[in-house]
């Protein structure tokens, strides 16, 4: 199984009570991979409403994962 390195930001850091984490998971995909966390910490936002960085590049969510990548989900943000 693939170790995964995460980041969450914004609200689904609040909701995951963590802003890191490295993973082990079965997950093929970028998509499978935050399937399996909203499952996991009851994240709410679907991921049509956000987008997926993997390695520091925006990626579509059918986006193949690999051991060692770093995935960084990024959710819509607020403010002024």
């Amino acid at each position: 199984m693939p170790h995964i390195e995460l980041e969450y930001f914004a609200q689904l850091g609040d909701v995951a009570g963590r802003r890191a984490e490295t993973r082990e998971t079965v997950a093929g995909t970028a998509a499978a991979l935050y399937d399996e966390l909203r499952k996991d910490y009851g994240f709410a936002l679907p991921s049509e409403r956000m987008r997926v960085a993997v390695n520091a590049v925006f990626r579509p969510w059918d986006q193949e994962l690999h051991d060692g990548d770093h995935v960084v989900f990024i959710p819509p943000v607020s403010g002024g």
